[in-house]
């Protein structure tokens, strides 16, 4: 059997005690699929003192995580530690610089930096592997960079933050509020440090930019991605759109088009039926499609220790087979710059306002969406709140910029009261 594969592992968190506790628990299996040892030589946190469960004397310490990266007795470089910026970013170039492979669940540092280092570990022949950082366990990545190689990808979508996904179930299942729900996110440690990332979208979007960049074959561009969070989806619009067949997701879609690259993460209506219409709680799904053989959904665990974990070892074991790929699933250097295009593509849309309760009110609405070129194909009227009307309208295939038109000329109507919601209909 061949020498062992020595790891040295950044962060000892709930994903670098995972790994851990894979690499003590699973040796012989590991070695035996691998056809070789994987072993554990180095490990580098904040505070060596702390008890995390786990035997961790037999491993040299490190306190910079830099100076792990730089040690010349590793061969693959771990990185669990996240932040696009600082350690997570200047010990992942020292590890190339060093000749070592690196290993990464850091979504964020690959949004931001992901051809830049692309560029650096291919020049110096190595690797840089991350199926951890999108979608948890699901193996998303490696369906992509090889078992749908041959395909030319049309879409790539998906549910992609599993705290977000969460909150919208429960608010459906309990009838309590986004204020209440993130709290209760928030007391289970479902949230980011900064939540927004979450709830934002931006978590979801630095993986949808990562999976848009291997399916289509450019540079990541996570600066392009449309974002909108989950904050301003009112139980309003989670019954009104169950009531009418679809439940709301923070949806993320990537496609490339006439016009250019597409990519926006978006609460969306989809159908209540359908495989993402039915995904309830923290899991993950990503539907891809390509030319050749259609629509392909995967679904699982989008976080935790076990599932991110699991896809970290697969790689580490991939290099320990000796399976060496491009990063983003060709040669960077021939990756393209995409033109980012604002989404263009028709589709149905949910509108949801309320209207003062006179003579003439609905009919106003239907004159400002005729004006911009939007039909209808359902409208409901509402129980009436005091002197107000809610109404629900959904619309034919429209452009985004024929809503965002039809919006604009409701406020001269007045009868609107309040702020209108609009949210795309995705055909899934």
């Amino acid at each position: 059997m061949s020498s062992p594969l020595r790891l040295g592992i950044a962060g000892l968190g709930t994903v670098g005690m995972g790994v851990v506790g894979i690499v003590q628990d699973h040796a012989a299996l590991i070695a035996a699929r691998a056809g070789r040892a994987v072993q554990i030589v180095a490990v580098s946190a904040r505070d060596k003192t702390r008890d995390r469960g786990r035997d961790l004397s037999g491993y040299a310490f490190e306190a910079d995580p830099v100076a792990l990266a730089r040690r010349s007795d590793i061969d693959v470089f771990v990185e669990v530690m996240g932040g696009h910026e600082g350690p997570a970013r200047a010990a992942t170039e020292a590890a190339i610089a060093a000749g070592h492979d690196v290993v990464t669940a850091n979504k964020a540092l690959l949004a931001h930096h992901g051809q830049a280092l692309a560029l650096a570990a291919e020049a110096a022949g190595r690797s840089i592997r991350f199926e951890a950082a999108v979608a948890g366990g699901i193996p998303v990545i490696k369906a992509l960079t090889e078992g749908l190689a041959a395909n030319r990808m049309r879409r790539v979508m998906g549910v992609m933050n599993g705290t977000c996904n969460y909150i919208l179930t429960r608010m459906e299942a309990t009838g309590q509020g986004y204020n209440v729900l993130f709290q209760e996110c928030a007391d289970l440690g479902y949230l980011e440090a900064d939540p927004n990332l979450d709830v934002g979208g931006i978590d979801a979007g630095h993986k949808l930019s990562l999976l848009a960049a291997i399916a289509f074959g450019t540079e990541v561009s996570f600066d392009a991605v449309e974002l909108e969070g989950i904050q301003n989806v009112s139980l309003d619009d989670i019954r009104l759109a169950r009531d009418m067949g679809y439940r709301i997701k923070l949806l993320g879609v990537a496609q490339m088009t006439g016009r250019g690259l597409e990519q926006r993460m978006t609460p969306c209506l989809v159908p209540a039926d359908s495989p993402l219409g039915q995904l309830q709680g923290g899991t993950n799904m990503v539907v891809l499609e390509g030319d050749q053989v259609g629509q392909i959904v995967l679904r699982g665990p989008g976080a935790g220790m076990g599932p991110t974990a699991s896809a970290v070892m697969a790689d580490v074991i991939d290099l320990a087979r000796g399976v060496r790929l491009p990063v983003f699933g060709q040669p960077a250097a021939t990756l393209t710059r995409p033109v980012a295009a604002r989404t263009a593509t028709p589709a149905p849309y949910y509108l949801r306002m309320m209207l003062l309760d006179k003579p003439g009110a609905l009919a106003k609405i239907a004159t400002c969406l005729g004006e911009a070129g939007v039909s209808i194909d359902q409208m409901r009227q509402y129980g009436h709140e005091g002197v107000n009307a809610p109404v629900l309208i959904v619309t034919h295939k429209a452009t985004r910029d024929d809503i965002a038109h039809a919006m604009g000329l409701f406020g001269g109507t007045g009868v609107l009261v309040g702020d209108p919601v609009a949210l795309r209909i995705e055909e899934v």
